[in-house]
C-alpha cells in the first residue's frame, strides 16, 4: 500500500552536531544576485543588502547541509525579480561547535551583516550572542529549541514537534503492514531526538510495537554494527531514523547483508540529490524506501516547484534537488519577504519588526496550496503534513494520497527518560 507518511517532519530534526576539530575559519563568497531571470516587466531596484550564511560546509554535518549554499545562491535570483540584490559572506561552522561561534561573531563584528541565514546542525553554539546582539536570524529549525525561545530567530517551516504527538506516522506504518518498528536518533542533537521519540510514541498510539529504539548514536556514525544486530534481534519490520543521509543508507545495506526483512523504511534525509549524489549503491540500497519532505517534490511539478527549478538551474545546479537546497532557497525568500517590510533602507532592527508581523508564510508556494504557517508561533497546535515519495527503479514517485498527508495532534507528551 502506497500510503507512506514519510516523516520529514517539518523539524526535520536530524542534524545535531559533530565534533569536528577542523577550524577552517570563515570564507567570503560573493552572492550577489545580478542577472539572471527578471520578472515580467522588471521592477525597480530596491536595496543591496549583505547578509551572512551560517552553514556546514565540511565536517560530519555536510553530507546533509552543505547543498544549502546552491539554494542560497538560488534564493538571490527570486530576490532579483523582486528589486533586491543580496550579497552574502558564508561562514563554514567546519561542523565545530567553536567555529560556529567564532564565525558567528566574525560576521557581525567583521562583515557588518543584516541578518544570518542559518542551515547548520549546531546552530546553538552561536545562538545566545546573536540573541544579545538583536541579530535577526532567518533558518530551518534543525538543532535546537532556541529557535523557539529567542525572540531573534524565524523557522522557515514555523514551530516544530518538541514533546508533543501525533498521529501520522503511527497510523502510516500500521497501514503499511508494520508491527515492530525501531527508531533511531542522535545524542547530541534534541531536535534529532524529539523526532524518533515522537515517532516511537506515534507508533504505539496506533498499536505498532515498538521493539528497538536508540537516541544515543554518535553524530554521523558509519560504526553501526551493534544497532543493526540489536535491531534484527529484536525483530523490527520497521525503520525510521532521523540521522543524516550517510547514517541512514549504511544502517539500510547492514540491515539488507543481516537479512533483515522491512516492510516499510521512512526516511526524513536522503531525498533527491542526497540520495542520487550517493553513488549507485546507495541507489541500489534504498530501492522502495520512503521520503518525506515539508515541501512539494519537484515531481509534482506544481508552479511553484518549476520556479524553483528554474531559479536552480539558473544557479548552476542541474539535478534532482536536495532538502537543504530547498531549504536555502526558502529561507531567502523569507528574507525578502521581510525586506518589503523593513523599508527603503533596511536595517537589523526594522527587519526584525518586519519578520515579527509575519504570521502568513507560504514558503514560496512549496509549501502546497494555501498552507502557510506563523513564524512566530513556539509551538505547534496542529497536526503535521509531510509529503512523501517512494524510490523505485531510478526515480522518486509522489505517493497519492500523500501529497500532503496530515495527522492529527493528540494529548500525548513524549515520555522522557529521567
Amino acid at each position: 500500500m502506497d500510503l507512506s507518511v514519510h516523516v520529514r517532519r517539518k523539524r526535520l530534526g536530524l542534524a545535531a552536531v559533530g565534533m569536528v576539530a577542523m577550524l577552517l575559519g570563515v570564507a567570503a563568497c560573493g552572492g550577489s544576485s545580478g542577472g539572471g531571470p527578471s520578472a515580467a516587466g522588471g521592477s525597480a531596484s530596491r536595496a543591496t543588502v549583505t547578509v551572512g550564511v551560517l552553514a556546514d560546509v565540511t565536517g560530519a554535518a555536510a553530507s546533509g547541509n552543505k547543498s544549502s549554499l546552491d539554494g542560497f545562491k538560488a534564493g538571490t535570483y527570486y530576490a532579483s525579480r523582486q528589486g533586491y540584490t543580496i550579497k552574502y559572506v558564508v561562514a563554514d561552522t567546519a561542523t565545530n561547535p567553536a567555529t560556529v561561534l567564532s564565525a558567528a561573531q566574525k560576521l557581525v563584528t567583521q562583515d557588518h551583516v543584516l541578518a544570518v541565514l542559518a542551515h547548520s546542525a549546531l546552530f546553538f553554539a552561536a545562538a545566545p550572542y546573536l540573541t544579545a546582539h538583536n541579530v535577526p536570524v532567518i533558518g530551518f529549525a534543525q538543532d535546537g529549541r532556541e529557535w523557539f525561545s529567542s525572540p531573534n530567530m524565524f523557522s522557515i517551516t514555523g514551530p516544530t514537534l518538541n514533546d508533543e504527538v501525533t498521529t501520522t506516522l503511527g497510523q502510516a506504518m500500521k497501514k503499511l503492514g508494520v508491527t515492530n518498528l525501531a527508531t533511531l536518533a542522535y545524542s547530541v542533537s534534541p531536535q534529532s531526538q524529539a523526532a524518533a521519540n515522537e515517532a516511537a510514541a506515534s507508533a504505539k498510539l496506533a498499536g505498532v510495537k515498538v521493539g528497538y529504539q536508540n537516541v544515543q548514536l554518535p553524530f554521523g556514525t558509519t560504526d553501526i554494527g551493534p544497532v543493526v544486530l540489536a535491531m534484527k534481534n529484536a525483530g523490527v519490520d520497521g525503520f525510521f531514523a532521523t540521522v543524516d543521509p550517510n547514517t541512514a543508507f549504511v544502517l539500510l545495506k547492514a540491515l539488507q547483508d543481516q537479512g533483515v526483512k522491512l516492510k516499510a523504511s521512512l526516511l526524513p534525509t536522503g531525498y533527491g540529490g542526497d540520495l542520487t549524489q550517493a553513488g549507485p549503491g546507495a541507489t541500489q540500497t534504498v530501492q522502495g524506501s520512503y521520503f518525506s519532505l515539508a515541501y512539494e517534490p519537484v515531481e509534482m511539478q506544481t508552479a511553484a516547484t518549476k520556479q524553483f527549478e528554474s531559479d536552480l538551474k539558473f544557479a548552476g545546479v542541474t539535478g534532482e534537488p536536495t532538502f537543504a537546497q530547498y531549504d536555502g532557497y526558502i529561507t531567502m525568500g523569507l528574507l525578502v519577504r521581510a525586506l518589503k517590510a523593513a523599508g527603503a533602507d533596511p536595517t537589523s532592527a526594522s527587519l526584525l519588526t518586519a519578520l515579527r508581523g509575519i504570521h502568513d508564510w507560504d514558503g514560496l508556494g512549496l509549501f502546497g496550496p494555501g498552507k502557510t504557517y506563523d513564524i512566530n508561533q513556539k509551538k505547534i497546535t496542529t497536526g503535521e503534513c509531510l509529503f512523501v515519495s517512494k524510490y523505485e527503479g531510478s526515480a522518486f514517485t509522489p505517493v497519492q494520497g500523500a501529497l500532503p498527508i496530515c495527522g492529527t495532534l493528540t494529548d500525548q507528551k513524549i515520555q522522557r527518560a529521567s
